[in-house]
C-alpha cells in the first residue's frame, strides 16, 4: 500500500509541468497608445475575440484561457519590462508587441524564459536569429515584398519606381526586402526617400518623389503617415500609380485618407474584404464585438489564437516547450479550424505561408482583385 502512494504521488510529480496551470494564461502585450495605437488595438481586440470563442466552447484541452492587456505605449523599453511582468506572472504564451522595433527587444526576453510568443511585426530580422519561441502571425517582409515586386515588374511592368519609407525596423527591413526582391528586375528604383515615424508633413518627400519621374510609388510607412502621404499626392497633383504592401489599403488608411486613398493598390496578406467564407464571418463577429471594421492586425491576433490552439491540440498537453516545436512545422486547414481563416504553414524559422491577396482601394473601399499563391507553390 505504501509503495503504491508513493509511486502515485511520484508520476503526479512527473507530470506536473504540463499540467500546472488550471487556465491557460496569456499575456496580450501591444500598443494601445501612441503611433502604434490603431496595429495594437485591432490585434488585441482579434486576439480576444478568438479567446472568447474559444472559452465558450470548452476552450483548450478542457481548460480556458485567461488574459492580461498591457499597453507597450509603442515603445521597446516598456515592451520589454511588460514581457519581464508577464515571465513572473508564468504566463503559457505571449501575443504580442506588433511593432517590429518592440518585439525586436522583448523577444529576447519571452525566449530566454522559453515562452511561445506570437507578434504581427513584418520585419524579416525577427525570424532570422533563430529565436526558437517567436512565431508570426502576418508575413515576413522576407515573403511579401517579392510577391508584390513580381506585380510591379511582370504585370504592372513598372521600369522605374521612387520609394517612400519609414525610418523604423519596420520601414528599413521592407525597404531591404523590396530592393532585394527587385535587385535582377528589369525595374529601378530611381528615389530612395527616408521618413520619420510620426511625421506630419510630406510635401518635401512627396515632391522628391516627383522629381525622380517614376512610372509609380512604393509607400511603405505605418497607417497614420500612409494616409498623408497619399493626401499630399492628391494635392501634388500624383496621378500614376501608388503601391505599396498591406497598410496601404487598410480600413484606416482609407478612413484617414478619404478620396486620396482611391486607387492605391497593395499586396495584403490578410484582408477581411477576401472572398473566402471563414473570413466573412470573422469580419461579422469582430464589428457586431467591436463596432468597426477590422484591418489585417485584428486578423492576425484572432487567427494567433488559433494557431495556438492547433499547436497545443497536436502535442496533446501544456507543455510550452513542445508547443514551441510543435510550431515550427505546424500545418493548419480552415477545413478543420475555421479560426485560422485560411489554410496556412509554419516553417522552421516561425515564418508562415499561404494565399494572399492584391487589393485596390475603389469608391473607398478595398477590393480584391486578385489571389496570390504561396511562395512555395511557385
Amino acid at each position: 500500500m505504501k509503495k503504491a502512494l508513493i509511486a502515485l504521488v511520484m508520476a503526479a510529480l512527473m507530470t506536473a509541468p504540463a499540467i500546472a496551470q488550471q487556465t491557460i494564461k496569456i499575456a496580450n502585450i501591444v500598443e494601445l497608445s501612441g503611433p502604434g495605437t490603431t496595429s495594437g488595438t485591432n490585434f488585441k481586440d482579434g486576439m480576444l475575440l478568438a479567446v472568447k470563442e474559444i472559452n465558450a466552447a470548452g476552450g483548450i484541452l478542457g481548460r480556458k484561457i485567461e488574459t492580461t492587456t498591457n499597453d507597450t505605449q509603442s515603445n521597446p523599453g516598456v515592451a520589454k519590462g511588460l514581457t519581464q511582468k508577464a515571465i513572473d506572472q508564468d504566463v503559457f504564451a505571449i501575443f504580442g508587441p506588433v511593432f517590429s522595433g518592440s518585439i525586436m527587444v522583448s523577444m529576447a526576453e519571452s525566449r530566454r524564459a522559453e515562452i511561445p510568443n506570437f507578434t504581427g511585426g513584418e520585419a524579416a530580422a525577427i525570424t532570422q536569429q533563430g529565436n526558437p519561441y517567436v512565431f508570426r502571425t502576418s508575413f515576413t517582409q522576407a515573403t511579401a515584398m517579392p510577391k508584390i515586386a513580381r506585380y510591379i515588374t511582370d504585370q504592372a511592368k513598372h521600369k522605374t519606381l521612387a520609394l517612400i519609407y519609414v525610418n523604423n525596423d519596420f520601414g528599413k527591413g521592407g525597404r531591404e526586402m523590396l530592393m532585394k526582391a527587385l535587385e535582377k528586375s528589369p525595374t529601378k528604383i530611381v528615389a530612395d526617400i527616408s521618413t520619420d515615424s510620426g511625421q506630419i508633413d510630406f510635401s518635401a518627400a512627396v515632391l522628391k518623389a516627383k522629381g525622380a519621374s517614376p512610372d509609380a510609388i512604393f509607400v511603405y510607412t505605418n497607417e497614420e503617415e500612409s494616409a498623408r502621404v497619399l493626401r499630399e499626392l492628391r494635392k501634388q497633383g500624383w496621378t500614376k500609380p501608388v503601391i505599396g504592401e498591406t497598410v496601404l489599403t487598410s480600413q484606416k488608411v482609407i478612413e484617414l485618407a478619404g478620396e486620396a486613398a482611391n486607387g492605391a493598390i497593395a499586396h495584403v496578406g490578410l484582408t477581411v474584404d477576401a472572398p473566402l467564407p471563414a473570413i466573412r464571418a470573422f469580419r461579422a463577429k469582430f464589428e457586431r464585438e467591436y463596432k468597426y471594421i477590422s484591418d489585417h492586425n485584428g486578423m492576425k491576433g484572432y487567427s494567433g489564437v488559433y494557431a495556438l490552439k492547433a499547436a497545443i491540440e497536436k502535442v496533446g498537453k501544456l507543455d510550452r516547450k513542445a508547443v514551441a516545436v510543435a510550431m515550427k512545422t505546424l500545418k493548419v486547414k480552415a477545413a478543420d479550424q475555421p479560426g485560422i481563416l485560411m489554410d496556412v504553414e509554419f516553417d522552421k524559422n516561425g515564418d508562415l505561408d499561404r494565399d494572399s491577396f492584391l487589393t485596390e482601394v475603389k469608391g473607398g473601399k478595398q477590393e480584391v482583385i486578385a489571389t496570390l499563391p504561396p511562395l512555395s507553390k511557385k
